[in-house]
């Protein structure tokens, strides 16, 4: 009797590359095309080995899936899989780090680019037909500013390289000291806010860096300051940046992610000192294409005894001997 396949989960559409890799190589399931999702899981739970994902997963849902092994992540951020969870139950997580980094570091700077110079608003200024009748308005510029870094790993690292070749200086914060790279560092995030014109967000999510970016980090960011997010919208208190950018406390946002997407403020979707992306930070063709092959390539040397490629940090894991 052939061996039963092993049988995969997607809780949601994955990129065709990954079903397109799957197909005739596991048993697939689409929890968002079942009928019934509750007893589509009934049904299968048990027999799932692997989970493919691009969004929430919590110890509920793990525990429906009682022989579930690998969680494959579509993403470098997981703050929405509990991984402390999956560690306590023996499940490896992995994601997909790198293969998004330029693309990132990439959008990074042209938020930057946009927010200082008000390309977007230059365009509409074009486009409604108000050139012929005056010049646009002069703009802020790049020279002479400091540009701060809140979490200096790859994205951080890649964004910083880029940077440099426009002749700035640069600042960062994190958990601790580098030592292998030249730019300032400091030991608290109101102190790098205070030091710098831009301030780049590109720390991890979760619970531990909720609203870190406050009232209080953004005065000490200043009328001249811009700030900048393409890491979650949960590291930037919402409703402080709103009010911030109405009063004139900081002069500017480049944000791609938000706190509750795809939903976005109202009062801050219609502020003019903004440039709002719907989260685009790795949303090309290449890229993605390269997440979805990593999430692939997790799950088939999972199964055919390698061990993950890219487990997060939370579930490490180590050759059995």
């Amino acid at each position: 009797m052939a061996e039963a396949p092993v049988e995969i989960l997607l809780l949601r559409k994955m990129h065709p590359l990954v079903e397109k890799a799957f197909a005739g190589r596991y048993g697939v399931h689409r929890l968002a095309d079942a009928a019934d999702p509750e007893a589509l899981l009934a049904e299968i739970g048990p027999r799932i080995r692997a989970l493919c994902v691009g969004g929430a997963v919590d110890g509920a849902l793990m525990d429906r899936l009682p022989n579930l092994e690998l969680i494959a992540n579509f993403g470098v951020g997981y703050d929405a899989v509990d991984a402390a969870g999956a560690q306590r139950r023996g499940i490896i997580v992995t994601n997909t780090p790198d293969v998004l980094t330029d693309e990132v570091a990439d959008l990074a700077l042209g938020l930057v680019l946009a927010t200082l110079r008000r390309i977007p608003q230059a365009d509409r200024y074009l486009r409604a037909g108000h050139w012929p009748k005056a010049p646009f308005p002069l703009t802020a510029s790049l020279r002479g500013r400091r540009v701060g870094i809140l979490g200096l790993g790859r994205i951080g690292r890649a964004i910083a390289h880029r940077l440099e070749s426009f002749g700035v200086e640069i600042d960062y914060h994190g958990r601790s000291r580098q030592a292998d790279v030249p730019y300032t560092y400091h030991d608290t995030l109101i102190g790098l806010a205070r030091a710098v014109h831009i301030l780049i967000v590109v720390a991890p999510g979760g619970a531990d860096t909720r609203n870190l970016v406050n009232a209080a980090v953004l005065e000490a960011l200043g009328p001249e300051g811009i700030l900048i997010n393409v890491a979650r919208g949960t590291l930037v208190d919402e409703a402080a940046l709103t009010a911030a950018l109405k009063a004139g406390t900081i002069m500017g946002a480049g944000l791609d992610v938000f706190e509750n997407e795809p939903h976005v403020p109202a009062d801050l979707a219609a502020l003019e000192n903004t440039v709002l992306l719907p989260h685009v930070g790795s949303a090309s063709e290449h890229t993605r294409a390269a997440m979805a092959q990593l999430v692939v390539d997790n799950v088939v040397s999972w199964f055919e005894g390698r061990g993950p490629l890219t487990p997060v940090a939370e579930t490490p894991w180590r050759p059995t001997a």
